[in-house]
């Protein structure tokens, strides 16, 4: 846990920041952004989110800082956002332990996924599923013919036989 030291009471830890999305990132759907910044002391610290290098407001939440065991805190940022192959977005951290202001852009490695639509059927397999279908409609059609004239037969072969 690197530490500064200004030459008085006061020790100031360098964050530690990490940005990742909610969900798998699809193109086109929409989606949050994370970026935790841990092992903050003192508690003042600046998030900014950018879009192409510009600032980014709308979509933007924050959490307050919120305190560790150890006396540091932490503080976690949100951006909604609708991913695009052509933004990029990163999280700016601005804090005493920096030694500037520090961009994480994790996000270039990010893979995007293009919503999955099924294919549709080919042309081919639509037209062996529409034969079968009458093929065996055909066959349905004959045997119910057959079994018909079947029974007529056997009705009338046991009318004129008579009592025994």
């Amino acid at each position: 846990m690197p530490r500064i030291m200004c030459g008085c009471l006061l020790t100031i830890e360098v964050p530690e920041v990490t940005v990742f999305p909610k969900s798998p990132m699809m193109l086109g759907q929409p989606n949050i952004l994370i970026c935790l910044v841990d092992n903050i002391f003192p508690p003042v610290i600046n998030v900014t989110w950018l879009r192409n290098g510009h600032s980014a407001t709308e979509g933007v939440s924050e959490t307050s800082f919120l305190p560790k065991s150890d006396h540091s805190f932490f503080k976690i940022s949100y951006f909604t956002f609708l991913p695009s192959a052509n933004n990029i977005y990163d999280c700016k951290v601005e804090h005493w332990g920096l030694d500037e202001n520090t961009l994480y852009s994790d996000l270039h490695n990010f893979t995007f996924t293009e919503p999955k639509i099924p294919s549709p059927m080919s042309e081919l397999t639509e037209t062996v599923v529409c034969v079968l279908g009458l093929a065996v409609g055909l066959v349905g059609i004959v045997v119910g013919i057959i079994l018909i004239i079947r029974g007529l037969h056997l009705a009338d072969a046991s009318r004129y036989q008579g009592p025994l």
